[in-house]
């Protein structure tokens, strides 16, 4: 039986940033990482899979969650809720399992508090132009969706100063080393 405790890895970053992608670059390069899979109640983006990117709920589902107190973190975020099922989170870690959480800042807050044992990592584009321009070449979002993200995301870097670390996403596996070089200090 493995005694090691997992670790808990919190990133953060504004919509765009490349972030999911730099996620899993580290799950290939680490096999001993798992992602976390969160709830939401937003529409499945084409492609996506319940269970597999996120797990789709409705909002009276989501409430019901919050209100029984299984969620590690939640907040709403452009009109919907996310949030992380704690049950699955404390299980790995128990089992020596590292799990990386993607969550935004005010998820990310709570989890500080609860678990200040947590890495905690703000990932950025290399400017807000760049943001724009993944943002926009994603194709997912009207103009005023758009409009809403960018500005969510000017508050969001406002608030990296409570991270741990920041990470410039300006190459992903130089981004993802960088993440495990800081995940691998902490031993």
């Amino acid at each position: 039986m493995n005694n090691k405790k997992g670790k808990l890895i919190v990133i953060s970053a504004p919509s765009g940033t490349g972030k999911g992608t730099v996620i899993n670059r580290l799950l290939q390069l680490n096999p001993n990482f798992v992602f976390s899979v969160s709830a939401t109640t937003r529409k499945p983006r084409p492609g996506e899979t319940d269970g597999v990117e996120y797990i789709f709920l409705t909002h009276e589902c989501f409430k019901k969650m919050i209100s029984d107190d299984e969620f590690l973190e939640y907040a709403q975020y452009v009109g919907e809720y996310y949030g992380t099922p704690a049950k699955p989170v404390q299980d790995n870690i128990d089992s020596g399992i590292t799990v990386i959480l993607d969550i935004e800042v005010q998820g990310a807050k709570q989890v500080m508090k609860k678990r200040p044992d947590a890495i905690t990592i703000f990932i950025m584009a290399p400017d807000m132009e760049e943001l724009e321009n993944r943002l926009r070449g994603r194709g997912t979002d009207s103009e005023e969706k758009l409009t809403a993200r960018l500005e969510r995301a000017r508050q969001e870097i406002e608030e990296k100063g409570h991270y741990k670390y920041t990470i410039i996403n300006d190459d992903v596996s130089r981004a993802a080393e960088e993440i495990l070089l800081l995940i691998d200090r902490k031993d």
